[in-house]
C-alpha cells in the first residue's frame, strides 16, 4: 500500500491552482487536500486540513509567502514548505530557507521534477538548487548564505520574543559570523570559560548539539539582531 502525502496549494491565481492540482491529482500517492489564495487563508486553511506539504507562492496577498511559511512552521514544525515562485533568485532562495521553507523552485518547474521534490521533502531532505540536502547540508548552506546577504529576513517588521540573554544573543551572533570560542572571548573580553558556560546555557535553550544547529536555529527563528549590508559595510570601512 502506497503511504499518501497530503497537499495544499497556495496561490493567488486560481487558474494556476487548478493546473497544479490536476497535476498532482494524477499521480499515485499525492491527494490534494486544500488550497488558499492568501497567506492568512493558508494557516487558517492548514489548521483544518493538516497537509504534510504546503505549496506556497512567495507574492500574496494579506501575509506574503515568508511570512505565512514562519507561521506554519511555528505552528507546524512537521509540515514541509515548498516555495514555487516567479522570482527564481538567489537572494530570495535564502530568505525563503530562513524562513522554514525545504525547498524553493521557480512556477516553470518541470511537472515530473516537482513532483520529486514533494516526495524529499516529505522524507525530510531539502532541495536548493536542484541538490537535495539533509540537515547538516542546509545548515551549511544557510550559514554560508547568511555571510555573504545578512539583513533581516522579513525587513525588521517581526518582532520575534527569544529565551536568550542580551548577552547570549551577543555572543551567539558572533558564532554565527564564524568566531571561534576562544575569538568571542577576546572580542567581548571575558574569560574562554565564561564563553563555554554561555553556549552550554544556548544549547540548552535552544535544544541544539552544537554550535552550527543552535545558529541555524536561531538565524531561521529571527532571534539573532542582525546588521544590515549597509551598516557592515560602514563598519568595515570605520
Amino acid at each position: 500500500m502506497v503511504d499518501v502525502i497530503d497537499v495544499m496549494i497556495v496561490d493567488d491565481h486560481p487558474v494556476f491552482r487548478q493546473g497544479l492540482r490536476n497535476v498532482l491529482a494524477a499521480q499515485e500517492g499525492l491527494r490534494v487536500v486544500d488550497e488558499a489564495a492568501d497567506g492568512e487563508m493558508a494557516i487558517e486553511k492548514a489548521e483544518a486540513a493538516r497537509p504534510d506539504v504546503v505549496i506556497m507562492d512567495i507574492n500574496l496577498p494579506e501575509l506574503n509567502g515568508l511570512q505565512a511559511t514562519r507561521e506554519l512552521k511555528d505552528r507546524f514544525p512537521d509540515m514541509q514548505v515548498i516555495m514555487l515562485t516567479a522570482y527564481d533568485d538567489e537572494e530570495q532562495i535564502y530568505h525563503a530557507i530562513r524562513a522554514g521553507a525545504s525547498a524553493y523552485h521557480a512556477k516553470d518547474v518541470r511537472p515530473e521534477r516537482l513532483i520529486g521534490v514533494i516526495r524529499q521533502v516529505h522524507e525530510g531532505h531539502y532541495v536548493v538548487d536542484d541538490i537535495v540536502l539533509d540537515e547538516d547540508g542546509i545548515g551549511d548552506w544557510l550559514l554560508r548564505k547568511f555571510k555573504r546577504f545578512g539583513g533581516e529576513v522579513f525587513g525588521g517588521n517581526e518582532d520575534f520574543l527569544s529565551p536568550l540573554t542580551p548577552r547570549e544573543m551577543e555572543i551567539l551572533e558572533l558564532v554565527v559570523q564564524g568566531m571561534s570560542n576562544r575569538r568571542i572571548a577576546y572580542h567581548l573580553g571575558i574569560s574562554h570559560q565564561t564563553v563555554k558556560n554561555h553556549m552550554t546555557a544556548i544549547l540548552r535553550k535552544l535544544g541544539a548539539t552544537g554550535r552550527t544547529e543552535a545558529a541555524v536555529s536561531a538565524l531561521r527563528r529571527g532571534w539573532v539582531p542582525l546588521r544590515t549590508k549597509e551598516n557592515s559595510a560602514g563598519e568595515n570601512q570605520a
